[in-house]
């Protein structure tokens, strides 16, 4: 792509998380005719750029500097200029800096396009053997074991599958908290993503703790995947016997939300069964 059909704006460009082979033909294109390329860590960024021959002007830009650099950046786009935007490994914006950046850009006026390529929550989720059709990914555990503890208990009853990154020096005790937490689910530890020693463990949760409790600590990077709850098997009558009881001392908004936090039904649908049910006691 010449810099003549590359119209100005703020470019999102994908990287490689490992295999350099990984970059797109159009990341390149798009890399070699920017005027500018924000990279979260210049010297990291530099390597790739020196692997594929590309000599642009870079800026750091990550989430210590960024109030300083958007300035700059945005003075590079007024200026019509063509800026990159890269993070040290696949996907910008996806637990990376760049989320600002792009919102500012997009509220003044710039073009904004983004290069899809490499990523670590995609690779990871298409080999983890669990379901694909629907997934939550929730950035990295907290490492404080309390506030990790009360994230895990929000997404418990996310039905889809749970993705996080996790360092693999607090995985033994991430894995322990989560079967904790959620239950001997189904899951799946992958780590080393497109490099040499790319590995993918699978198995419940309790298998998987006892792996590492074994083995020790892994090297590299790591994708923790979990398995979304198991519906339970509800009778309408245990559904209106459980609003029924709740209907005594809760509103029906209430009642509804509790019922169908439980049994994974449509809020909607159990908020209709409880409005009957009100009406069916005033009737009686």
């Amino acid at each position: 792509m010449s810099g003549q059909m590359m119209p100005p704006g703020l470019y999102i460009v994908a990287t490689p998380i490992g295999n350099l082979r990984d970059m797109t033909l159009r990341a390149i294109d798009v890399l070699s005719a920017a005027d500018l390329i924000a990279c979260e860590d210049t010297r990291v960024s530099g390597k790739l750029l020196s692997h594929f021959g590309i000599n642009a002007a870079t800026i750091s830009y990550n989430d210590h500097n960024g109030e300083q650099r958007r300035p700059a950046i945005f003075k590079a786009l007024a200026e019509g200029k063509r800026v990159a935007l890269v993070s040290d490994a696949g996907t910008p914006l996806v637990s990376d800096p760049g989320y600002k950046l792009v919102r500012d850009a997009i509220e003044q006026g710039f073009y904004v396009t983004a290069l899809p390529g490499a990523s670590s929550v995609m690779a990871a989720l298409c080999v983890a053997g669990l379901p694909t059709d629907r997934f939550f990914f929730a950035g990295f555990l907290p490492a404080k074991q309390e506030a990790a503890r009360s994230c895990i208990q929000e997404l418990r009853q996310v039905p889809a599958t749970l993705i996080w990154f996790e360092s693999a020096r607090r995985l033994e005790e991430s894995l322990a908290l989560l079967l904790e937490e959620l239950g001997d689910r189904p899951a799946a530890v992958v780590r080393e993503l497109t490099k040499l020693f790319e590995e993918a463990q699978r198995g419940s949760l309790s298998e998987l703790l006892a792996h590492y409790r074994e083995k020790g600590e892994p090297k590299g990077e790591v994708v923790l995947l979990v398995g979304a709850p198991q519906a339970q098997a509800f009778s309408q009558e245990d559904i209106s016997t459980k609003l029924a009881l709740l209907l005594k001392s809760q509103s029906v908004k209430e009642a509804s939300s509790i019922v169908s936090e439980e049994t994974g039904l449509p809020r909607k649908e159990v908020y209709t069964l409880a409005l009957k049910i009100m009406k069916d006691n005033d009737n009686q």
